[in-house]
Parts: structure tokens; C-alpha cells; sequence
């Protein structure tokens, strides 16, 4: 058994089709099923049950993937180690950000950061919060960026950020004469809003348990560039991050009532190594963010998790 073929029959079994893997891992298809089938020679098993194009792991093959899981990451951190001991001169750093935030707060973080570390290679991966923190536990993703009240056990995160969530609606709309807006009255307009799984929609409707009010929601996407786009043209209004909307002409931000914060951490595996390339974004992102707008956490978890200075990573 060699690395190659662990890698294939991960690619394999995330993607459930030979064809998708090797053009996933840009190798050429043949080259991926006579690996695994070799793979299942060695090891006297079928991985895979083989049906038209579809392929599924079998009871051995889901045994075995946990083992190969480890294996990778093993083999990843004994190689972030090594690299280590070189210093940053190389190095690899792989973080998933939820797409509002890669658009609008960390652009800049991730210049400066290329600045100050050249040799370091940044790679970004947007998606929402439930599938960054899957990633983490399944080491795809060496941290990733998450709200604080959901970070899952077997997770550890430092705060960085804490921003305003603001309704946000068209000129000319009759909230636009207020200095805030509740929760109730924001429900009874049309909403265009985001789908399951996404945080701020979650934080939203957290925030009307009990009232026995349902949010008139008229459209759902979790592109958030089409909500700004369709609460412009009057279709509904909705909810955003402050810095969204920011300097925007065609859109007004208006404060809940109460204020509505979010808090964001930058996540880990527990117990996983950090590569200095890793500590080393860590470090940059909380000195960076450190002036920008509230930073202390509120509702942040696991507490004992919980910083807004650098960290000794080597404790």
C-alpha cells in the first residue's frame, strides 16, 4: 500500500465516481481504478461496490476509510514537522472562510499576509460554516473560520472578530426614518433570505423562539451578492454583516432592536498539529484585527478556547 492509492480511494469516496476523482486529482481515470483495484488486491477486499457510473463503499470500505483519514493526517503533520524544522521559508496554510467574509474582511488580511510571508503558500476554501467545520474534523481544512456560539466540541478557537448584523433595505423604505428596527417588525416584511445552514439565518431565527412568529421569507440564497442585488430592486429586505454594506449608496443599514452582534472565531482540530505556517496566520490575524470595530466575544465556545491576543502554541 502506498500513499498514491489512500489518496485515490479518499478522492474516490468523497466524490462517488471514479471519472469526478481523477478529474478532481487532474490524473487520467484509468490511472485511479487500476490503483484501487491493486489497493483491494493487497488488501484481499472489495472497497467499493461498482454500479454503472455511481460507485459506493462498501462495510470494509467504510472500516477502512477511518483508517486511511488518520493515515493522511499523520502523514500530513509528520510532513508540516519537517517543514518546520526549515523555518517559514515553505510552507502551506489551508483555511475555509464563509464567502460574505472572504469578499469583504479578509481580502486585505490575506495581501498583507502574502506580503509579510512570500514563501507561504495561502490556499482559501468558502463554504458555510456546517461544511468548514466537517472539513476541520476530517482534515481537509487546516483551520477555518466560524461563528462562537457554534464551535462543535473537538474544536479549538481563538476570537477575532465581533461585527454588527444590520437590516438592510432599499432608499426610500419607510425603515429608513428609524434609528432601529425589532426583531417583530422585521419578520412581517418580505424577507429575502438565506437557507438552512447558513449562520445568519440560524442567528435570526434563534432569535424569534417562543415568539410564535414565522419570518415571511419570499426567496432563499446563499448568494449573498444576489440578496444585496434583489433587496436594491425592492423585492424584500434582509440582514448583513455591517461591512457588507459599508459605503454602499443603494442600500440603507439599519441596527436591530436590541443590537445584534456576531461573533467570529478562527478554528482548529483539538489536539492536531499546527504548522508554524498555520501559527503563523493565526498570530497575524488576531494582530490585525485587533483594531477593527468590537472585539471582545460574547457567547464564544468552548470558553477555555477563547482569546483575543496571540497565543503560545507551544504549551
Amino acid at each position: 500500500m502506498d500513499l498514491r492509492q489512500v489518496r485515490y480511494f479518499l478522492e474516490t469516496a468523497r466524490q462517488g465516481s471514479f471519472t469526478r476523482a481523477a478529474a478532481q486529482l487532474r490524473i487520467a481515470q484509468p490511472a485511479i481504478s487500476m490503483a484501487i483495484k491493486r489497493l483491494e488486491e493487497e488488501l484481499e477486499l472489495t472497497l467499493f461496490n461498482r454500479q454503472d457510473k455511481r460507485v459506493t463503499l462498501t462495510a470494509e470500505g467504510e472500516a477502512f476509510r477511518e483508517h486511511a483519514v488518520r493515515l493522511l493526517a499523520d502523514v500530513t503533520a509528520a510532513e508540516q514537522e519537517m517543514a518546520d524544522l526549515r523555518g517559514l521559508e515553505k510552507g502551506q496554510v489551508r483555511i475555509g472562510i464563509p464567502p460574505m467574509l472572504s469578499s469583504y474582511f479578509f481580502p486585505r488580511i490575506i495581501r498583507d499576509f502574502a506580503r509579510r510571508y512570500p514563501r507561504l503558500q495561502l490556499s482559501v476554501y468558502g463554504d458555510g460554516a456546517g461544511r468548514i467545520q466537517q472539513m476541520l474534523g476530517q482534515g481537509e481544512l487546516d483551520m477555518g473560520v466560524i461563528a462562537g456560539q457554534n464551535v462543535l466540541a473537538g474544536l479549538e478557537a481563538r476570537h477575532f472578530l465581533r461585527e454588527e448584523v444590520i437590516v438592510c433595505v432599499p432608499p426610500g423604505h419607510p425603515f429608513t426614518q428609524r434609528s432601529a428596527v425589532s426583531f417583530a417588525d422585521f419578520i412581517r416584511e418580505q424577507l429575502v433570505f438565506y437557507q438552512e445552514g447558513y449562520h445568519l439565518r440560524e442567528l435570526l431565527l434563534d432569535k424569534l423562539k417562543g415568539s410564535g412568529a414565522e419570518p415571511r421569507i419570499i426567496f432563499e440564497t446563499n448568494l449573498f451578492s444576489l440578496v444585496k442585488s434583489l433587496v436594491r430592486e425592492g423585492m424584500g429586505i434582509s440582514t448583513f454583516l455591517r461591512m457588507v454594506v459599508a459605503g454602499d449608496e443603494d442600500l440603507v443599514a439599519i441596527p436591530f432592536d436590541p443590537p445584534l452582534h456576531l461573533d467570529l472565531v478562527i478554528a482548529w482540530k483539538q489536539g492536531a498539529y499546527l504548522s508554524r505556517a498555520n501559527r503563523a496566520f493565526v498570530d497575524f490575524l488576531l494582530e490585525q484585527s485587533a483594531g477593527y470595530g468590537a472585539t471582545e466575544p460574547t457567547d464564544c465556545l468552548p470558553p477555555s478556547s477563547c482569546h483575543t491576543t496571540p497565543t503560545d502554541f507551544s504549551a
